[in-house]
C-alpha cells in the first residue's frame, strides 16, 4: 500500500448534498475517481469560456433588462465559485517550488539583458 502521509488530499470539484467538500487520498491520477474529477473540471472550464462570451453578447447590446443582468450576475457568480474551486484544486497539487519567490514580482531578472550596464532598475 502506498504512503499518502506525504500528500495532501485533493479537493475534488463537487460537494455534499450539505455543500461540504469532498475530497480524494492522493494516488497516481489514474483511479476513475481522478478521470471524474478531471473530466468535470474541464467541463466547468468550459462552460466558464461560453458563459464569458455569452455576458460579452448581453453586455454589448445595451438594451438588457433587470432580469437579464440578474440572470447573468447568478450565473456568473456560479462560474466563478466552480472555476476557482478548480484553481485550489489544481494549486493544492503543484509542487512546492525549491526558492521563495521574489519580494517584488515587478523585478524580474529576466527581463534585463545580462550584458546591458548596470545603472540601476529599469522598467520594460
Amino acid at each position: 500500500m502506498r504512503d499518502h502521509a506525504d500528500r495532501t488530499p485533493r479537493l475534488l470539484p463537487w460537494t455534499t448534498p450539505e455543500g461540504n467538500p469532498c475530497f480524494l487520498l492522493p494516488s497516481d491520477g489514474t483511479g476513475y475517481v481522478s478521470r471524474l474529477a478531471d473530466r468535470l473540471e474541464a467541463e466547468q472550464l468550459g462552460s466558464a469560456a461560453v458563459l464569458i462570451e455569452d455576458a460579452e453578447r448581453v453586455l454589448a447590446d445595451r438594451s438588457w433588462t433587470p432580469g437579464e443582468l440578474h440572470l447573468l450576475t447568478v450565473e456568473l457568480k456560479n462560474s466563478l465559485v466552480t472555476t476557482h474551486r478548480v484553481a485550489e484544486s489544481r494549486g493544492a497539487r503543484l509542487p512546492v517550488p525549491a526558492y521563495e519567490p521574489d519580494e517584488d514580482p515587478d523585478d524580474d531578472p529576466e527581463d534585463y539583458p545580462e550584458d546591458a550596464p548596470d545603472d540601476g532598475p529599469r522598467r520594460p
